[in-house]
């Protein structure tokens, strides 16, 4: 205990200048003390303690966040905290009060020694009455797997909001540890069955942006240029593991590196993967990834076989690296300085989701990852899926108000239109600068100029961008990102030889070139095949019929509770898989009981123009190969 307190004063003294007396208590000159001990859970519930130190006002608000960063939604975690308490220093409670569901105002805060509460996980709820945070933002407590997202169990004070924060985790000795978070000691009980683990943070920011996993889990740890990746995952089956997936892992952040050349990047990256077995009525049901400056949460089904599950992690994990790009090096002050309670949104949406979108897909076919067949069939994919939500809505406006209707419903298309705005803008500067210039290298110089610690004002960012590159880009910001005009794609794709056309194209098993294939009858909950599963060939060769229902598939009943997340496993579905789906046409029952193979539908991609000048060839070889 001596040596930790040194080593923790130490860094104290280096984060403040050397300007704080370690002697002082006020709760201005130390980090908030936080605690919680995970091996005394109860009912899925975890207890933490808040020490913050001498306060000298009498009223104190002490909050949870409502907003988290990268979720663009509203999360709420003061819905999981329960038995909040504060303490005086004679250890008698005091009297506190929640204003609201995230904040609480502690009376007589002068007199407060402690706070504690209990921290309810999310994913064991999600689907119920109260609202959920999205899966990979969410918290887990069970026996032998933690997810910490640090956000969901610590909260801050108002008065103390650049408080620095020590964090202390107790935890079985057996349990694996992984977190970014600076590390300052561990300490093994006598008997050594618990270790208790000490984390520093700077500020609050540090506490939400690293997220922790804890229990019985697979970690390998691989450097790609110079970044050292922490891979850990929890796989309830076993089907999957960290061994599995390193050398997707290792082969797409290897491209990535290439492809990002010299950009500053970061000296660690952790990618926390928690894969949920489909079939437990507990598991979480929102797929996806959040991403941290330095890290990722994803959370897949655990049912995915090997193919469909890399390629998912290859999709998803990219876009949460390139986030090291945006937000990390260039951002806003609204992200700076983000008020977790109240908080107000950036314009730039199209940037930070859009193009970091954009850069997740065009590194794949920069990198030979993929043909430019491919890639043309996933930019087609994005319009296609872009046109189903409002084109005539200005990107700015929805993302400044990206809490409120009809906003909220059109978030989903900063990772379709705003990549393809992230397209548009790397075509234009390509052909301003003779092949020589890219959106990459646009990001480049805003990444010198601004960089982590240096926020731009949210109003001059086009202004700048047109400053540093061309009138075009000012005047394609100006109609299509800040006003409401529909891009005419045909126009950019002229630019660099291209047109549209039909040809056969490679699909997955729920959609023809981004078309869904079933559809739901809310009468009676069921789910069945449309007209389109006809030009679907896996399934028109399994002999599966329009109007067919969807009974269950590999063994898990399909209803319109469950939908979205049965079919979120479907669509990672990969060739050379074996799948069991029960069928009910006409009330006869129809087995599809057989092995994946590729799928191909009819449909419109991009096709190279045969009239193709040598000069829309030279730029197009420019930007898929520049």
């Amino acid at each position: 205990m001596r040596s930790k307190f040194f080593v923790l004063s130490f860094i104290v003294m280096i984060w403040s200048c050397g300007t704080r007396q370690t002697t002082n208590d006020l709760a201005t000159a130390n980090p908030i003390q936080t605690t919680f001990d995970l091996t005394a859970t109860k009912d899925d519930k975890v207890m933490v303690t808040i020490d913050p130190g001498r306060f000298t006002e009498n009223t104190v608000i002490y909050r949870i966040p409502k907003v988290v960063q990268g979720t663009y939604a509203v999360s709420d975690f003061g819905n999981f905290i329960d038995d909040f308490k504060v303490y005086d220093y004679k250890g008698e409670e005091l009297t506190s009060e929640k204003i609201d569901t995230n904040s609480w105002s502690i009376n007589n805060a002068e007199q407060a020694d402690k706070i504690t509460y209990w921290v309810n996980d999310t994913f064991d709820v999600e689907g119920g009455e109260i609202p959920t945070p999205f899966s990979p933002s969410g918290t887990n407590i069970e026996k032998d797997i933690y997810v910490l997202n640090l956000h969901g169990f610590i909260g801050y004070f108002d008065s103390l909001n650049q408080a620095q924060y020590s964090i202390d985790v107790t935890a079985p000795a057996n349990f694996k540890r992984s977190s970014a978070l600076q590390k300052i000691s561990e300490e093994f009980s006598d008997d050594r069955t618990t270790v208790t683990t000490s984390y520093f943070a700077p500020r609050y920011f540090d506490v939400t942006d690293n997220p922790m996993m804890y229990g019985k889990f697979d970690v390998q740890e691989f450097s790609v240029g110079g970044i050292n990746v922490v891979l850990s995952v929890y796989s309830p089956t076993k089907a999957h593991s960290a061994e599995s997936m390193k050398k997707t892992m290792y082969d797409m952040m290897q491209a990535q590196k290439s492809y990002l050349g010299d950009l500053d990047s970061t000296a660690r990256y952790d990618i926390f993967v928690y894969l949920a077995d489909m079939e437990q009525e507990d598991s979480p049901q929102g797929f996806g990834a959040l991403e941290h400056h330095t890290s990722t949460v994803v959370v897949m089904p655990d049912q995915s076989g090997k193919e469909g599950m890399d390629d998912s992690m290859v999709d998803i994990v990219s876009h949460e690296f390139f986030h090291i790009v945006t937000p990390l090096s260039v951002h806003s002050e609204d992200v700076h300085y983000f008020d977790y309670n109240n908080p107000t949104f950036s314009k730039h949406l199209w940037m930070y989701e859009g193009v970091t979108e954009y850069f997740a897909q065009h590194f794949q076919v920069h990198q030979g990852l993929v043909s430019p067949e491919e890639f043309y069939n996933t930019i087609v994919q994005k319009i296609n899926m872009s046109k189903r939500m409002s084109d005539s809505m200005s990107f700015t406006e929805m993302s400044e108000n990206v809490l409120d209707q009809p906003y909220a419903a059109n978030y989903f298309n900063v990772y379709q239109k705003g990549a393809l705005i992230g397209m548009c803008l790397d075509i234009l500067l390509r052909e301003g600068s003779d092949g020589e210039r890219s959106m990459l290298s646009l990001m480049k110089e805003l990444s010198m100029k601004y960089g982590k610690n240096k926020p731009f004002e949210d109003d001059q960012l086009f202004t700048e961008i047109t400053d540093m590159t061309y009138p075009s880009i000012g005047e394609f910001f100006k109609t299509h990102v800040d006003g409401g005009t529909p891009i005419d794609y045909g126009v950019f794709f002229n630019k660099v030889g291209l047109s549209m056309g039909e040809a056969r194209i490679e699909t997955n098993y729920i959609m023809n070139g981004g078309n869904l294939i079933v559809s739901a009858n809310p009468a009676d909950g069921t789910i069945f095949f449309t007209e389109a599963v006809k030009d679907n060939s896996f399934w028109n060769d399994n002999g599966v019929q329009p109007n067919d229902v969807i009974k269950s598939i590999d063994g898990v009943s399909v209803s319109l509770q469950n939908a979205n997340e049965v079919f979120t496993g479907v669509y990672t579905w990969s060739p050379g898989q074996e799948i069991d789906v029960i069928l009910d046409r006409d009330g006869e029952e129809v087995q599809i009981k057989t092995t994946t193979t590729p799928s191909y539908t009819k449909g419109k991609t991009l096709i190279p123009m045969e009239s193709a000048t040598d000069d829309q060839i030279k730029l197009r070889e420019a930007w898929l190969r520049g």
